[in-house]
């Protein structure tokens, strides 16, 4: 673990945070990274004891002074929190400190969305001290993504083995990003550094993790002698054909076949059948999709009249059932490929701007915004691909600031997509 220290910490505990995460030791024997204290990232509401930037995950730990050492404390994510039986009385907005903590990681999520990083998990940790001998959680809070602990080296590398779950390391250049958004002087680590502590410098990681196997090389058959010309010398000769030939023509008809299927999903048509996925513990249902479409015609506001000057080359739109905080909530995740990656920079500031319109779901009519009005929203741009989610609770008001809401938002920028 690499440490990074731009000041003091904010809190009492903060001192028993660092010694914590510091124990870990240099490069990736124990898990890797890099720990940065005293950072305050654009729009979040306080100074962060600690910042943990590691190859699968980001994680935000906010540190808790309670009043006194305790035996029991009961933290819940949306009521307050009660420490040996008492009510914890706080001065602050806040409901309870992990609420702080939230959104704080929402803030974080928000200021790397906004600058193009890579889209890794953000994550929180509330660590409270002087001391807490045991600490309850609702299960529902846990795969929400935050952790309530007492800090000490096992317990932070445990819930950074939970919550640090992105599908592949992140590599060196993006986490440098992420670095430089969190402050100037912890983008400033080196790349050999980087590589220390788990971040590939490799442009391809998933090939460059893939295990090689030697394949032996097949022999050709040798050719039986030339006989006489007979009416079935064609056929001999065919026959005569190496294995190795023959593999080669499989090989090429199946992806000739495969590249015919996927020309033919991407060109249109919808797909009905209800697909479930997993992303960071929450469930995610497929309710409707549909390859293809106009964008123009399939967005509204600002973001239509765009469309109309800079056509896209292909969109792709979903909708998606799912619950947190105990709603049920509908996501809507929509893909726009512009086939250069300068209109879909231009296309992810353009969606950033409040009140710039968007991507419709699929129930809406043509130009309209659809059911998602107050909904939170994330966009990620990879290339000349734009990925829009809308996450919306399915009855009652939404807001863009729920936290739960974005939660659902930027998880939604992981799910797999049938381009």
């Amino acid at each position: 673990m690499r440490v990074v220290r731009l000041g003091k910490e904010p809190t009492k505990i903060g001192a028993d945070i660092r010694a914590a995460i510091t124990a870990w030791g240099p490069g990736s024997g124990v898990y890797g990274g890099v720990a940065v204290f005293g950072a305050e990232p654009p729009g979040a509401p306080r100074t962060l004891d600690a910042v943990l930037v590691l190859p699968r995950g980001i994680m935000v730990v906010v540190g808790i002074d309670l009043p006194d050492s305790a035996l029991t404390l009961n933290a819940p994510v949306h009521t307050p929190w009660t420490v040996d039986g008492w009510p914890l009385l706080r001065q602050t907005a806040a409901v309870n400190p992990a609420m702080e903590a939230l959104e704080s990681a929402a803030a974080l999520a928000r200021a790397l969305q906004s600058r193009g990083a890579e889209p890794m998990p953000v994550a929180a940790i509330v660590a409270v001290g002087p001391y807490v001998a045991q600490i309850t959680q609702p299960t529902n809070d846990l795969h929400r993504g935050v952790r309530v602990l007492y800090p000490s080296t096992t317990s932070i590398l445990a819930a950074a083995r939970e919550l640090a779950t992105y599908e592949r390391p992140c590599r060196v250049e993006p986490t440098r990003h992420v670095l430089r958004v969190l402050d100037e002087r912890a983008g400033r680590i080196s790349v050999a550094e980087l590589t220390a502590e788990g971040f590939p410098d490799s442009v391809t990681p998933d090939l460059a993790s893939a295990n090689t196997l030697l394949i032996p090389k097949v022999q050709d058959e040798a050719p039986p002698p030339a006989p006489a010309e007979k009416p079935n010398a064609l056929r001999a000769r065919l026959s005569g054909t190496s294995r190795r030939t023959r593999l080669i023509a499989l090989g090429v008809a199946a992806v000739v076949l495969a590249g015919a299927v996927l020309s033919l999903l991407w060109a249109g048509g919808s797909e009905p059948d209800v697909v479930a996925q997993r992303v960071d513990g929450i469930s995610f249902e497929r309710t409707g999709a549909e390859l293809g479409g106009d964008c123009a015609e399939s967005s509204f506001g600002d973001v239509r009249a765009w469309f109309q000057r800079h056509p896209c080359v292909a969109l792709s739109r979903q909708v998606f059932d799912s619950a947190a905080a105990g709603r049920t909530a509908t996501v809507s995740l929509a893909v726009v490929d512009l086939g250069d990656a300068t209109p879909a920079r231009n296309l992810r500031e353009l969606l950033n701007t409040p009140g710039s319109g968007g991507v419709a779901d699929l129930a809406a009519e043509p130009g309209v915004p659809g059911g998602f009005d107050g909904s939170a929203q994330a966009v990620q741009q990879t290339g000349s691909r734009v990925r829009i989610v809308q996450a919306a609770w399915a009855t009652g008001k939404s807001d863009p600031d729920d936290v739960a809401l974005r939660v659902l938002a930027e998880r939604g920028l992981r799910l797999r997509t049938p381009e």
